[in-house]
């Protein structure tokens, strides 16, 4: 079994830059924090994109869903910024026979108190466990795109009822 990986950016990727005293989203993280791990299922990880997702488009959602359309794994992790986490699971509603599983962190990987550690490992071991569908993985809980919202003063996720 091969874990496929798409990364697109997000705070979980974001680098101080010290020059310009602020942070930027830099290369992916996760390969190397599941290299330290000593993980032993195979995994590929593929950068489609390196943006805030706050900066994401329609065109890029729709790059990260022909992405995985195209590719053969039926397991897939994609880390994503989490201000628009929910909108790109939404668009992946509709891929067939695999499992989706969305994560990215509040706080940049980089960071020594940071989610996104727990946030990977929870969302490698969902989708493994998880059938076919899309899901948020974030703060030890999964989520349904369709009943999930970030709460900015929380900084977690949380589930919304219907209506």
């Amino acid at each position: 079994m091969k874990i496929k990986i798409f990364t697109t950016g997000g705070t979980i990727d974001k680098l101080y830059f010290d020059q310009l005293s602020e942070y930027q989203v830099g290369t992916p993280q996760i390969e190397t924090f599941l290299r330290e791990a000593n993980v032993t299922f195979e995994f590929v990880v593929r950068s489609l994109l390196q943006k805030d997702s706050l900066e994401l488009t329609d065109d890029d959602r729709e790059l990260i869903r022909q992405a995985i359309l195209q590719d053969d794994a039926r397991q897939i992790v994609v880390t994503h910024g989490t201000d628009t986490m929910i909108e790109t699971a939404r668009r992946l509603r509709d891929v067939p026979e695999k499992t989706i599983v969305l994560t990215g962190a509040m706080k940049p990987a980089c960071f020594r108190s940071t989610d996104a550690v727990l946030n990977i490992g929870f969302a490698v071991a969902a989708v493994q466990l998880l059938p076919p569908g899309v899901y948020i993985a974030m703060n030890g809980r999964l989520f349904d795109p369709d009943h999930a919202r970030k709460d900015r003063q929380r900084y977690c996720f949380d589930t919304i009822a219907d209506g």
